[in-house]
């Protein structure tokens, strides 16, 4: 599902063993997953993007915004994103977010969902914060 956090069960946050610590006096943390290397991290082609337009997604079967992406030299691209319980779509344009640019298009409720808005879950799954650079970036800039 290209929306923001998509949830999936294999991807949710690593579980910390309560009261463990590791070797370096850090919160021991179990891996949820297969460990990957940073080939197959850097294989996400992560970008920095402006929302240039953002409206109401009645047809998603999630409450949804249908965004419109800047990414500069990779041209604008679409994402529809589940971010309504913290934002209204006004609030949304002109602000800067990270998007996975290379996964395949899929069709929500009719609508091209080109990319992955990145976000994280605030309570619930249904609450997603955005995540964007703290400082001014050009869009289409590669996270690494």
């Amino acid at each position: 599902m290209l929306t923001a956090v998509a949830h999936h069960p294999a991807t949710g946050p690593a579980d910390t063993a309560a009261g463990a610590l590791d070797s370096s006096g850090a919160p021991a943390v179990s891996m949820s997953q297969d460990p990957i290397t940073p080939d197959e991290f850097f294989r996400a082609d992560i970008r920095v993007g402006v929302i240039r337009r953002a409206e109401e997604f009645p047809q998603a079967r999630n409450p949804a915004y249908k965004l419109w992406i800047d990414f500069g030299e990779l041209g604008i691209r679409t994402s529809s994103a589940q971010l309504t319980a913290f934002y209204q779509p006004e609030q949304l344009t002109g602000r800067l977010v990270l998007a996975v640019v290379n996964f395949p298009p899929r069709r929500i409720a009719g609508f091209s969902s080109e990319v992955l808005v990145l976000g994280v879950p605030v309570g619930t799954q249904q609450n997603v914060a955005l995540i964007q650079p703290d400082r001014p970036v050009p869009p289409g800039t590669r996270v690494f």
